[in-house]
């Protein structure tokens, strides 16, 4: 094995956390597949070995992050056009950083709506030590800050994130949002992400006549039964469908509707909880309908 299988290999070995790190910081999937496979670049024209070759390469991805950020918000882009909010853990445990990291790989890209109210080196600073356990002297050389900057940049960054997260989880448009991402999720026979968004114990009930029009779906999609528990479950339920439904308004709160021609035929209404969907109600009969106020978005 030559020189470079080595290095490429020591990098494999680094790629999920550098796309942790960087899809945590931009928001995008695929601005942080560009940020890795610069630090790749990056990596191959570097003219002596690295000691830490982790710690180098978190930090390399860390700046073209930075530079992505502040070219964003000086253009003024909103990238986010997919993503939720979701409440985040007391201040007491915002020093744990593998309880931090656990918690955003549960709840998927449930928070980064909240992070993207932040400055961006706030965010960086926040994302690097609260996520990731960098220290704040590491942290300090990739925004050009001391020490302490860096401590109050987390700080601030931290108070704003939860605060945030609990004044708006689960209403208005981070509401919307996490319903967008499930649509989204389901159409695209995405399971992970719809795991992603739901809570381990959300229960998915159908009226009688939902279960009714389930029973004439395609051979080998699944049935919809009048009550289904369980994350899995309920995103295999929903997994590769719903391609027809959109958002809208159900009784004054963003949830989901499969109207063809403009006439509510079901209705899909969301329980959603620190971030999470604990539940969802599916309505078919036409007798509850008339009673619900849906509009379509």
């Amino acid at each position: 094995m030559n020189d470079n299988d080595s290095l490429a290999r020591a990098f494999d070995a680094q790629r999920s956390h550098l796309n942790a790190v960087a899809y945590r910081m931009l928001g995008s999937a695929s601005e942080a597949e560009d940020a890795v496979q610069e630090a790749w670049f990056r990596l191959g024209r570097q003219g002596e070995s690295v000691d830490n070759l982790r710690a180098w390469l978190t930090t390399v991805v860390s700046r073209i992050c930075l530079d992505t950020l502040r070219t964003r918000r000086a253009r003024a882009e909103d990238t986010l056009t997919d993503d939720v909010d979701a409440y985040l853990p007391d201040h007491d445990r915002s020093g744990d950083p593998e309880h931090q990291a656990m918690l955003a790989d549960a709840i998927g890209p449930a928070m980064l709506v909240v992070l993207d109210t932040l400055a961006p080196s706030e965010r960086l600073a926040y994302v690097l030590h609260d996520m990731f356990g960098v220290a704040f002297e590491d942290i300090a050389v990739i925004v050009g800050r001391s020490t302490e900057a860096s401590r109050q940049l987390a700080s601030r960054g931290r108070r704003r994130v939860q605060g945030l997260g609990a004044r708006r989880a689960a209403t208005g448009q981070v509401r919307r949002a996490i319903v967008e991402a499930f649509l989204k999720a389901s159409r695209e026979g995405d399971f992970g992400a719809l795991l992603s968004l739901l809570d381990p114990d959300v229960v998915l009930r159908a009226d009688a006549a939902a279960v009714a029009a389930a029973l004439t779906a395609p051979a080998g999609a699944p049935k919809i039964a009048s009550e289904v528990r369980g994350a899995e479950l309920v995103a295999d339920v929903f997994n590769g469908r719903a391609r027809a439904a959109q958002v809208a308004m159900v009784d004054n709160a963003y949830g989901a509707a499969y109207a063809p021609g403009g006439n509510i035929f079901t209705v899909f209404d969301f329980v959603i909880e620190n971030g999470l969907i604990t539940g969802i109600n599916v309505v078919v009969d036409k007798d509850i309908l008339a009673t619900m106020d849906v509009q379509l978005v």
